[in-house]
């Protein structure tokens, strides 16, 4: 069982630019996450609307239920590899994702890197949003007809649970707090209602799972796959990166390790088995296949289902919401400037920038959400973490000089804070996978777009670190 790393600090860090509380490294007495703590956090995150998008969305592409859920399985089996190996530096030292980018990428460089995560974790949010604010739409429409024919009645909607949330982070995220073990079991509940009502409507299970993949041979079927899995890996790919936020925690490393490994794969397919089978429900009842469930049940004639659905889906969303997507880039936006920006300060910046990214768009259709945004930011984040476990596991072989992160003269200071070769092997990276969009016949490029960027850029970056002789810490200069 591995014990977590002493945390005494340099007096003159707390006088550091570069430090402040939110920053700091987890106290021991706040290092109490068990197995338990970190499978209920995986649970509470997985069972969510947008697991159940991503997977309707692949039937809605055209794939089967065994092929969906085979592609949903894979594709987390492969980010939970990067999901651990970066939990490991957050559970040893108790440093939140932007101070470990710190060792890689510099004590200013690593903001390159933050804000590229916090920007993604902004685009979710908005996204998040939006489907609140559908929920609240659709809501009012079956309490009030009338209100389906209000000009822009989701914008209304979407901006008055926008305002909700941030009221929340106004006021502190230990309001919320409460409810963060409600929200998996609820949105549990809908999934299960949704189960039943297709299990009823469809005539049993065997119409559902009988829908065939449309796609007519293995060739077609590759062409979909493959940006498919690249998207199923991307779904995780920000957290996979700012899991230390959260293994910082960790009372050790088994537990964390054994906690994630766990929940992850497992809760992620079962819940997305309820969006495959009732999507595909949807083409037997419908005739075409509905992967937004809250559109779906709005074609629901029980009114009292329909509202006690959708507030469901309302206090599971504003939860996940404030719990996955506003913690990280509050403290990315924090690691700007320490001093100037506090984890509240930077939770109002995530919501403006929710706002700006048009979650509308992003949910357009199931080709812009997976193949845009999902391969998309893939392409930057896979290059990030490849950089961060080559410097880490590779470079640095798990040893750290904690006080230096947080110093401005220390051995992460590099060039004036940026460490170049990692900013070169950032966009070398994300280059290459977004090459695939440029160069004709090269597109697998960018429907690999994760892959392509996180080994392009490790090997680059383990090339131009071993070619300046950088010198490894040794365990006795580590704190």
């Amino acid at each position: 069982m591995t014990k977590p790393t002493s945390l005494e600090l340099n007096p003159r860090v707390e006088s550091s630019p570069l430090y402040n509380q939110d920053l700091a490294p987890a106290s021991r007495e706040q290092r109490h996450w068990g197995t338990y703590n970190f499978a209920a956090l995986w649970i509470s995150m997985s069972v969510n609307i947008l697991t159940y998008m991503l997977a309707a969305s692949l039937i809605q592409g055209g794939m089967d239920w065994k092929q969906a859920v085979a592609t949903i399985f894979v594709g987390n089996m492969i980010v939970l590899i990067p999901m651990l190996l970066n939990s490991h530096p957050g559970a040893k030292y108790g440093i939140p994702f932007p101070v470990l980018a710190r060792a890689s990428f510099g004590v200013l460089g690593a903001n390159v890197a933050a804000v590229l995560r916090a920007l993604v974790a902004c685009g979710w949010f908005g996204i998040q949003a939006w489907i609140g604010g559908e929920a609240i739409s659709t809501l009012l429409g079956t309490l009030a007809p009338g209100w389906k024919n209000v000009t822009y009645g989701p914008a209304i909607c979407f901006f008055i649970f926008w305002l909700i949330n941030l009221a929340v982070v106004l006021k502190g995220i230990e309001c919320i707090r409460v409810l963060q073990g409600i929200s998996a079991p609820v949105l549990l509940g809908v999934g299960l209602l949704l189960l039943g009502w297709a299990y009823t409507t469809a005539g049993g299970f065997g119409p559902m799972l009988s829908v065939p993949s449309r796609f007519m041979n293995f060739s077609e079927f590759l062409k979909f796959l493959i940006p498919a899995l690249n998207g199923t890996v991307g779904f995780w790919a920000t957290v996979s990166l700012n899991i230390p936020d959260f293994t910082r925690f960790a009372r050790n490393q088994r537990e964390q390790i054994i906690g994630q490994a766990l929940a992850l794969p497992t809760t992620m397919t079962l819940y997305a088995f309820v969006g495959i089978v009732v999507t595909s429900a949807t083409v037997v009842i419908y005739g075409t296949a509905i992967w937004d469930p809250v559109q779906l049940l709005s074609r629901f004639h029980s009114p009292v289902a329909v509202v006690i659905s959708l507030a469901a889906i309302l206090l599971a969303t504003l939860n996940v919401n404030i719990g996955a997507n506003v913690v990280s880039p509050a403290n990315d936006f924090s690691n700007l400037w320490p001093r100037g920006i506090s984890f509240r300060t930077g939770g109002v910046i995530t919501c403006f920038m929710g706002i700006a990214l048009m979650p509308w768009k992003l949910l357009s259709d199931y080709r812009t959400f997976i193949l845009g945004w999902l391969g998309g930011y893939a392409a930057f984040l896979g290059p990030v973490a490849g950089i961060m476990i080559c410097d880490y596991f590779v470079i640095r072989r798990r040893e750290l000089k904690l006080n230096d992160l947080y110093l401005r003269d220390g051995i992460y200071e590099y060039s004036r804070g940026f460490n170049w070769r990692a900013v070169l092997a950032l966009a070398l990276g994300a280059g290459t996978a977004l090459a695939g969009l440029l160069i004709p016949g090269a597109h697998v490029l960018y429907d690999y777009s994760w892959f392509v960027g996180f080994f392009v850029a490790f090997g680059t970056y383990y090339a131009m670190m071993r070619s300046t002789g950088r010198a490894l810490l040794t365990a006795e200069e580590a704190v």
